[in-house]
């Protein structure tokens, strides 16, 4: 992850809706949820809910699924992996595989 990619996911993240959406759809896990449920789930209206997964979707930090007529979203796990490397990069003086027990415990293989 560069720079500019982990930024986006940080501005996603830094409105308290966006951030519920993304921590739910962890929890949901690969069941995900529908749009629909999403909003219900936050007492949220559809229109605002789907700017939101819309930005969300865009810093890669979720995906999502057609089906049928409604979409399905979940947590895209690669992309917080990616997030917490980036974070972490650096960490224990520059050498990352230190670290790396602590990101494989932060992000499950979902």
């Amino acid at each position: 992850m560069d720079t500019n990619t982990a930024l986006d996911a940080f501005a996603a993240l830094s409105q308290p809706t966006r951030l519920d959406v993304f921590r739910l759809l962890i929890r949901a896990g690969e069941a995900g949820m529908s749009a629909g449920g999403i909003s219900d789930a936050l007492g949220v209206r559809q229109n605002t809910m789907s700017a939101n997964l819309s930005i969300l979707a865009r810093s890669g930090l979720i995906r999502s699924a057609r089906e049928g007529r409604s979409i399905r979203y979940f947590a895209d796990m690669d992309g917080m992996r990616g997030l917490l490397a980036f974070l972490m990069e650096d960490c224990c003086g520059g050498n990352p595989d230190l670290c790396r027990p602590v990101i494989n415990e932060l992000a499950c293989d979902c």
